[in-house]
């Protein structure tokens, strides 16, 4: 049932381009640490090259995949995606992400690729290792109704400093205590 790729080919692409929710898996060296999964949703994925994908990451109550790839010798990461319409199918995608913050080159030269969306406070980048795909013979059926407006709507009505502010409470460590990029950039007063 499950067959394993070393890149992404045309087909897996254009599986991907139809989903309209994905998931991210990631987790602390430590045993003892969270086991951290995020739905994301919103048009912020993009295949930047058969072996490296990004997504941007919109403002949330947590930091927890930035915290794991910022680990020192940590970095693993898994994107996953399932049909919920049509053919049964899911993709995951294994990797060793990291995170790129706004103001830096790297941001710049990915940014033009996405619509920036309100709230969008880092983006995840992930040098594909594996791609695998399974059956999802067990997935039920879902009708997509649209995304939700909520978050940009927060996010819009914060404001600059306000989302700052939200990032410094919030965002700044793990739930485990591990510091973020972006917390380490708010220590320097550089956001």
């Amino acid at each position: 049932m499950g067959k394993s790729f070393e890149a992404l080919l045309p087909d897996h692409e254009q599986f991907i381009a139809k989903q309209h929710i994905f998931f991210v898996g990631s987790a602390p060296l430590s045993g003892e640490g969270h086991v951290n999964l995020s739905p994301k949703g919103h048009d912020v994925f993009r295949i930047l090259s058969k072996n490296e994908v990004a997504y941007l990451d919109l403002t949330g109550s947590g930091n927890e995949t930035s915290a794991h790839l910022e680990e020192s010798g940590n970095g693993r990461i898994t994107v996953m995606f399932m049909a919920f319409e049509g053919p049964p199918m899911i993709l995951r995608l294994y990797g060793e992400g990291r995170v790129v913050l706004p103001g830096t080159q790297e941001w710049e030269a990915i940014a033009p690729r996405f619509t920036l969306l309100p709230g969008a406070r880092q983006m995840i980048v992930v040098d594909v290792h594996e791609v695998k795909t399974s059956c999802g013979y067990s997935v039920p059926f879902y009708n997509y109704e649209g995304e939700r407006t909520t978050l940009q709507k927060w996010a819009t009505q914060k404001g600059e400093q306000g989302l700052t502010d939200y990032w410094q409470e919030k965002n700044r460590v793990s739930m485990d205590g591990l510091p973020t990029p972006l917390g380490q950039k708010l220590s320097t007063g550089t956001v």
